[in-house]
């Protein structure tokens, strides 16, 4: 979704015609896999209807020979019919669920980031991801996508860096940098070392799902700042660079029909929701448990009163 969102504010006031030429330039640059479950994935390949996507972030690029098996980031994308708006819905990733068996796990109790590490990472470990938030939630998903933060690092720096505004004063715990108040320009080091903070922060993880759901943001606004469409040389770059960083499973339903459908969302339409929840110790290990079943999130998702959820819970929505 971010890479579709990259794309919308770029090719922003194209034709038709322009739209299916750089989707076509541009398709093969994006790695193609079935990241969801069959009992996860909706099966429909239309785009009529509110529309559920899942979006894992990891370090490292899906299909790497290397240890890859952290999924720091989990957000459902949900689309109401209209397309007017997007809600960011982000899983905390020590959430305690039950995790269905597959090859070489039997299943359990487990932080729901446990997933994607037990599934074996890569495809395999976005399915099982997908499976356990699909028990978890009721929902099916519409597609999923894989993107690797670290390869974001490049495009942040081709878009000329993004502004993060910084509430809370912290020290990162990987680079021992400072970010202090203040709205401030961030390259794509500083700004991914700053999302992945929860340590020394109020809301410790919730702080953090914030953070990570204003960069999305903040990418956005870069993106339709930076008016590519005159720079044909950096707009080939950003493009495949936002391609070279996504694995996507689309159900079916090609890339360029995708964004057709999509060309109207804006980025003021981008609204951060927490799932209701709340941090417990159980048997000395720190998990975040659901409050009273996530309050009802989950049930506005799948009954599409998303909307109306968020007007009647405030505290867990942020307008991004």
């Amino acid at each position: 979704m971010l890479g579709v969102g990259l794309a919308l504010v770029l090719l922003a006031g194209l034709a038709v015609v322009g739209i299916k030429t750089l989707s076509h330039r541009y398709d093969s640059s994006v790695t193609r896999e079935q990241l969801l479950d069959d009992d996860a994935r909706s099966g429909r390949t239309d785009l009529d209807g509110p529309l559920n996507y899942l979006l894992v972030g990891t370090d490292r690029r899906a299909g790497s020979s290397e240890p890859d098996q952290r999924s720091d980031t989990i957000l459902i994308v949900h689309v109401p019919a209209g397309r007017r708006e997007a809600y960011l819905v982000s899983i905390p990733r020590d959430l305690l669920v039950a995790i269905p068996p597959t090859n070489g796990f039997g299943g359990g109790q487990d932080k729901i980031n446990a997933a994607y590490e037990r599934g074996g990472g890569g495809q395999a470990g976005t399915q099982l991801l997908s499976a356990t938030l699909s028990r978890l939630t009721g929902l099916r998903f519409d597609g999923a996508a894989l993107v690797d933060f670290s390869g974001f690092r490049k495009v942040i720096d081709l878009l000329g860096g993004v502004r993060m505004c910084v509430d809370t004063e912290v020290r990162s715990i990987h680079t021992n940098r400072v970010f202090p108040t203040g709205c401030q320009r961030m390259d794509g080091a500083q700004a991914l070392d700053y999302v992945r903070q929860r340590y020394d922060l109020p809301g410790g993880d919730y702080d953090r799902q914030r953070h990570q759901q204003q960069l999305l943001r903040a990418m956005l606004d870069s993106a339709g700042q930076a008016d590519l469409r005159t720079d044909p040389m950096k707009l080939d770059q950003v493009l495949r660079a936002v391609g070279g960083s996504l694995t996507v499973d689309t159900n079916g339903v090609p890339l360029e029909d995708l964004l057709l459908a999509l060309r109207a969302l804006p980025p003021d339409g981008m609204r951060g929701v927490q799932v209701p929840s709340f941090p417990q110790t159980i048997d000395e290990v720190s998990y975040v448990v659901l409050d009273n079943g996530g309050n009802g999130l989950f049930e506005a998702v799948r009954s599409t009163r998303l909307p109306a959820w968020a007007q009647a819970n405030p505290r867990w929505v942020t307008r991004l």
